[in-house]
């Protein structure tokens, strides 16, 4: 039986009784922890990937994603309050629909950290490049700052930044949540000042014609600009803190994604109204809209900028660039500086949960026990951090942002189907289960989130629709290869970890993956 392998809840739960923690979170507090966690690197760096799109119906795009994410988390907040310990998605669907499931979520999620981390790191390279050239006035050749199917050879500060945050966690250095609050602060001020500056000189007749690519491409932007939303599992998983969770996390969740998404549609208004500029799609001479992140958009690109076009979908660091053109140079570069500052940290936390998921999945026995190794002197899980620092940096020097926010929103959207599912499986298998938290109208809300993971996931482009099957086809071969024959629950042994259930062992207790 391929489904047969189920691991059981209890022992599950029974580390999490071990590890109960103090109800303290209300709906204030759980509202703020998703406004933080979930506002970041995607507005920041693809918006021009969403302008190349859809134009100015990018708006639409903002609340479509925001719509599917609203209906995910609701669902991932009632298994996050029943199964409060470390894994996510895959512990999920461990213990509700079994192994196989459960290890193809685990393959996706290190498909969806990896490949963000990479994202992101070419985001910072956006930024960083943009600054430099902004405040020194010099010309860095794209050969050196942009990968080959972005009209360069390899993106090189990339490469660094993803080199220098995988040293930084095999050391074990990792900032405190104080850290990553001020972190916060400095991305949500920087697009508050942006908001404040740019939307008041807005030109209505920038936002025509508003979808110049029709709903295909509003369709086509939203699945990209998901990315944009990932992180309010941060709000879902603190259920366990949160005092009356029946009431709070709703509110907590959709306040969040609510306020978050006002937000995106207030930065989006400002980007394509901003005199000067232009935020609708570049196209051929034939009239094609070409693809964003390829060879030919950034020669288009060229040729439109030495005729004195300004667009945005051309620019690596939308949101600066922005500023810069409509009279604020200097509020533009300390925009620019804020996200070189903040991203950094964005990375090292998506690493941070790719060795996570792997360390699991190690101590699982599904994958080899070597990827659960610790450093004798820096306590920290070495092995794959390293091989998952050496695959975020390629990702980063050769592959454009949109093309690598595509390609890991493909395994988050299967990761969060699949929670959707077990959520409604649970309700019938397991009926009378105590839950902290239960979906409202789940009956409604799960195949709504399920029908809105499978719509952006159609809507992605095909080269990430293709390489995500490839990918599930190389993990269904690593399971039946290798992974079954060596599976704990497999050759009948269940562990419960009281100490190490929020593995891999950090000196200081992991911060939420913020996006």
């Amino acid at each position: 039986m391929l489904f047969d392998r189920v691991k059981p809840l209890d022992a599950i739960l029974a580390t999490a009784e071990k590890k109960s923690l103090t109800r303290t979170l209300g709906a204030f507090q759980l509202t703020m922890l998703g406004i933080g966690a979930v506002i970041g690197t995607g507005i920041f760096v693809l918006t021009a990937e969403a302008a190349q799109k859809a134009g100015p119906g990018m708006m639409i795009s903002f609340i479509i994603a925001g719509f599917v994410c609203a209906c995910a988390a609701l669902c991932y907040a009632e298994m996050a309050s029943m199964v409060p310990v470390s894994g996510s998605a895959y512990t999920y669907s461990y213990a509700v629909m079994g192994e196989l499931i459960a290890w193809m979520v685990g393959w996706a999620l290190i498909l969806e950290y990896a490949v963000a981390a990479g994202a992101v790191s070419v985001g910072w390279s956006g930024y960083v490049v943009g600054l430099l050239e902004a405040t020194l006035s010099i010309n860095i050749p794209d050969t050196l700052v942009a990968g080959p199917f972005d009209g360069g050879a390899i993106n090189l500060p990339a490469m660094f930044i993803a080199g220098l945050v995988t040293w930084l966690l095999v050391i074990g250095t990792r900032e405190s949540a104080t850290v990553n609050a001020i972190l916060v602060v400095i991305k949500v001020t920087a697009l508050t000042v942006f908001i404040i500056l740019a939307v008041p000189v807005m030109n209505s007749e920038q936002f025509s014609p508003f979808a110049p690519t029709g709903f295909w491409g509003i369709s086509m932007a939203a699945a990209s600009i998901f990315f944009a939303y990932v992180g309010f599992d941060a709000v879902s998983t603190a259920a366990e803190e949160t005092k009356n969770p029946q009431r709070n996390m709703p509110i907590g969740l959709i306040g969040s994604l609510l306020i978050c998404t006002i937000f995106y549609l207030l930065v989006a208004a400002g980007v394509i109204g901003a005199p000067g500029l232009s935020a609708q799609p570049v196209t051929t001479a034939a009239g094609a809209v070409l693809e964003p992140g390829s060879r030919e958009l950034a020669a288009q690109c060229v040729t439109r900028a030495a005729e004195g076009f300004k667009d945005v979908v051309c620019s690596k660091e939308a949101l600066a660039f922005t500023l810069r053109e409509i009279g604020w140079p200097q509020i533009g570069n300390l925009l620019g500086l804020a996200a070189g500052l903040a991203l950094p940290s964005v990375i090292l936390m998506m690493m941070f949960g790719q060795t996570r998921i792997f360390f699991v999945m190690s101590r699982d026995g599904l994958l080899p026990s070597a990827f659960s190794k610790i450093h004798p002197k820096f306590n920290t899980p070495h092995v794959i951090t390293i091989i998952t620092g050496v695959a975020v940096a390629l990702f980063a020097a050769f592959f454009p942002v949109g093309q690598l926010a595509n390609i890991s929103n493909s395994g988050t959207l299967f990761a969060f189907a699949a929670v959707s599912i077990a959520v409604m499986v649970i309700r019938r298998t397991e009926p009378n289960r105590h839950r902290p938290f239960r979906t409202p109208l789940v009956w409604l809300i799960a195949p709504l989130a399920i029908l809105g993971c499978v719509y952006l996931f159609v809507s992605l482009d095909y080269k990430s629709i293709v390489l995500f099957l490839v990918w599930a086809a190389i993990g269904l071969l690593v399971y039946f290869g290798y992974s079954r024959s060596r599976s704990h629950v497999g050759l009948g042994h269940v562990e419960v970890h009281e100490d190490d259930a929020d593995a891999p062992p950090p000196p200081v207790p992991p911060a939420p993956s913020f996006n």
